[in-house]
């Protein structure tokens, strides 16, 4: 490297000076260095060129050129400035730990449950090599008790306990962590078997006791010391007291204790001893050591009855047996708060299915017994053990189904619980009633332990526990038992189809899940595997059908011809469907096709009778274009009718009849954007039907009657409601058929002479045909009077 570093200096240095400033002569085998622009007294004290200083020296009648960087004398003179050390207020720093990192008060009893079960852990280790270190008391464990009276918490470990130095080195130093540390000291030992359990990695876990104590004592002490210390410090102090422990009540034979002395403000939650075994249940169920809280407990307790003796009777025998009852009595005692042990510790193949869902149930806080669970261990760049669940039913509260923050996934590291709100980072939304475990070693947090940090981490912890609840679907759509997979789509189908929207990236793991009703199917559901599996060789599409309901579905005109073709259609009756379909675009090389739309094309048409029936119809199709207006884009002759006079149909690009009617049900919808965004209307007509003949021959024998134009009318408004839509004035739609019932009956059933004359006065009337002179008084006859002809009881 250094021929090459001053090679290029030379280089960069010669290039900046003149080309006249070096001349060379040959004798003597001697280099003479000449310059015509600067004297020779200037090249001896030194010259700048090029970044470069250049120098002549003379040593033993020898002549050398010196070069040093100019930038190296800068380095060395900046270099000789005064060092400075950071300085904190310590009062006003432990203020912002304290106060600025949590973002709730209860996590200081985690803290400090997790300090403990660290020293602990550190003795367990050391032990092995040092059993002395056990000495008398062996039992490794966590007590703590809450004392109301006093405003106290004493939490007690019999773990390595500290020294006096340690004290100062750990307590004393803030942001120091002992358990790094001692975690550094095994690894630069290579000691074989480390405990990883170890929770401590920042060394501010210990201030939070200060979130809800004004004053914080410490009583320490180690196997190692024969004293026992004092650690003490107020929360707004700036200074600490270390004192020897010198009352005997008070020793302790190996260990930690801390007592915590609440503020006013939270001596009343905090000290409440079903308060504190919440908190240990909560935040340390799972830490590998037993953890005991102070209770208050009751029990039945048979005592005997003393009797009052009555004035007059005896007093008893002392030997006779007295009568007894039974009492409840309260008493204080230690209970195990951390009964559950961590399942997803274990190996799966050593784990029932039972213990599975008895840890669901009390972990879940359920009753039922889930669909499905999965327990897996992943490894590569993250870590963790997981174990999921699929709920045996969704929640009754129906917001709770599609919400992000439900706290179903409880996370974990190292057996401690750090969070269950993620607002969608460990899964997405429409997975979020999928329950569960995940626990790491190794998950970059933030100080308080609460945030995930590095994005790359959560997205890859995210897709991996995603695609282990699609295998875990899969497995109970593919199980001997159908009635499970029922039973997860009545309580999570339309979780799914939110997912088609939200997620495209997993289509190919949703779209086989999705079951939907069809016309072959009209009450069992079915897979778009099924579906594509009973599709005929000539179909190239996968036809559905968006209705507002199965019975609509079954009953709608759009289905007519491909039903009398044998093609199956699939039923889309809940509102979501249609939105998903429409993002799955394809499943398996097949295109999604609505029905309901323009240009549908089932591929065996006759072409010759279909150019001919155009041209027989077009007349026709013209008209009643002109007689609707802008009621409809274009009328047009229907390849999709067989029974129904005509049909309305949606255009390619707009919203379908369903769309519709669903964006015009919506609470904060935009009225302005439905007018762009509603499709164009087609009007398709049947030409095999009599009504479409009849109006054909109206079309060319008399154009302008008034019957064909009502006819028309009322044909659109018909068709406006059978294919889906809905009419802009049901009312006016009623007087339509009331008017054409009127023509249809027209006296069919036998109206007496007199209803007619009345009727006859009155539509002259409306007319200006007759005067109001001109009309005489109608008799009133009963409905039970009118008599027909061939009436058998007439006289």
């Amino acid at each position: 490297m250094a021929p090459v570093l001053s090679r290029s200096l030379a280089s960069a240095s010669l290039a900046s000076l003149p080309p006249s400033f070096f001349t060379l002569k040959h004798s003597k085998q001697a280099l003479n260095l000449r310059s015509t622009f600067i004297p020779y007294n200037r090249l001896r004290h030194g010259l700048f060129g090029g970044g470069l200083k250049w120098k002549i020296e003379r040593k033993q009648n020898r002549t050398f050129v010196r070069c040093d960087t100019a930038v190296a004398d800068k380095e060395a003179a900046d270099a000789s400035g005064e060092k400075f050390e950071y300085q904190a207020e310590v009062s006003r720093l432990l203020d912002l730990i304290v106060h600025s990192l949590y973002s709730h008060k209860e996590v200081f009893l985690r803290e400090l449950v997790s300090n403990a079960s660290d020293a602990l852990d550190k003795l367990r280790f050391l032990s092995v090599t040092e059993p002395s270190l056990l000495g008398e008391t062996g039992q490794l464990e966590i007590r703590i008790k809450p004392d109301p009276d006093n405003g106290t918490i004493t939490i007690t470990d019999s773990g390595i306990g500290m020294t006096k130095e340690e004290l100062i080195d750990c307590l004393g130093t803030i942001a120091q962590s002992g358990t790094s540390k001692f975690l550094k000291a095994l690894k630069e030992n290579k000691d074989v078997g480390a405990d990883n359990g170890l929770i401590g990695q920042f060394g501010v876990g210990f201030y939070s006791a200060f979130l809800v104590a004004e004053k914080v004592v410490v009583s320490t002490k180690s196997p190692r010391s024969d004293k026992q210390y004092v650690w003490e410090s107020l929360a707004d102090s700036s200074s600490y007291v270390i004192r020897e422990e010198t009352d005997p009540e008070k020793l302790l034979s190996r260990g930690t204790q801390i007592t915590l002395y609440l503020r006013p403000d939270d001596k009343y939650e905090f000290s409440e001893p079903t308060r504190i075994q919440g908190l240990v249940k909560n935040y340390s169920q799972f830490v590998s050591f037993p953890i005991y809280t102070w209770q208050e407990k009751s029990r039945t307790v048979e005592v005997e009855e003393e009797e009052e003796t009555k004035e007059g009777e005896e007093p008893k025998p002392e030997g006779e047996k007295k009568k007894k009852k039974t009492v409840t009595e309260k008493y204080w005692d230690w209970e195990l708060a951390n009964e559950t042990k961590p399942i997803w510790m274990r190996n799966p193949k050593e784990v029932q299915k039972d213990e599975y869902n008895e840890f669901y149930k009390k972990t879940f806080n359920e009753f039922l017994d889930p669909l499905a669970y999965s327990h897996f261990t992943t490894e590569g760049e993250v870590e963790f053990r997981s174990v999921l669940y699929v709920p045996g039913m969704a929640p009754l509260n129906n917001e709770d189904i599609v919400n992000p923050k439900t706290k179903n996934i409880r996370l974990y590291v190292k057996r401690v619980f750090i969070s269950d709100d993620f607002d969608g980072e460990l899964f997405p939304r429409y997975l979020s009633f999928v329950k569960g475990v995940v626990d790491s070693d190794d998950l970059p947090l933030n100080v308080s332990r609460e945030i995930l940090q590095e994005s790359r981490i959560v997205r890859i912890m995210r897709k991996r526990l995603v695609r282990k609840t699609f295998d875990m679907i899969q497995d109970i759509a593919e199980s001997e038992n159908k009635e499970d997979y029922k039973k997860f789509w009545e309580n999570f189908g339309k979780l799914l189809k939110l997912g088609c929207i939200e997620d495209s990236g997993n289509h190919k793991r949703l779209t086989p899940l999705l079951r939907f009703y069809s016309s072959k199917s009209e009450e069992e559901l079915i897979s778009l595997d099924d579906y594509v599996e009973n599709m005929g060789e000539n179909q190239k599409a996968i036809y559905y059908l968006a209705t507002d309901s199965l019975k609509s579905a079954k009953t709608a005109p759009f289905l007519e011809k491909l039903v009398q073709k044998d093609i199956e259609v699939l039923y889309l009756i809940e509102p979501i469907d249609e939105v998903a379909v429409q993002n799955l675009q394809t499943y398996k090389e097949k295109k999604f096709v609505d029905i309901s739309k323009e240009d549908m094309e089932l591929g065996d048409e006759d072409e010759v009778k279909e150019r001919e029936t155009k041209q027989e119809y077009n007349l026709l199709c013209d008209w009643i274009k002109q007689q609707l207006g802008d009621k409809v884009a274009k009328v047009q002759v229907s390849k999709r009718l067989s029974s129904s006079p005509c049909v309305l149909v949606s255009g390619k690009f707009g919203w379908s009849a369903n769309m519709e009617r669903l964006m015009k049900a919506q609470t904060l919808g935009d009225t302005s954007s439905l007018e762009f965004m509603r499709g164009r209307r087609i009007l398709e007509i049947n030409p095999d039907h009599p009504i479409i003949k009849d109006l054909n021959a109206a079309c060319k024998s008399a154009p302008e009657s008034g019957d064909a134009k009502r006819a028309v009318d009322l044909l659109y408004d018909t068709a406006l409601i059978s294919s889906g839509y809905t009419p802009d004035s049901p009312a006016e739609l009623g007087n339509k058929i009331y008017e054409m019932m009127a023509i249809a009956l027209g006296g069919r059933w036998g109206r007496s002479d007199e209803d007619d004359e009345a009727d006859a006065v009155e539509h002259g009337s409306d007319a200006g045909a007759s005067t109001e002179a001109e009309v005489s008084e109608v008799q009133v006859i009963e409905p039970s009077e009118v008599r027909a002809e061939s009436d058998p009881w007439s006289d």
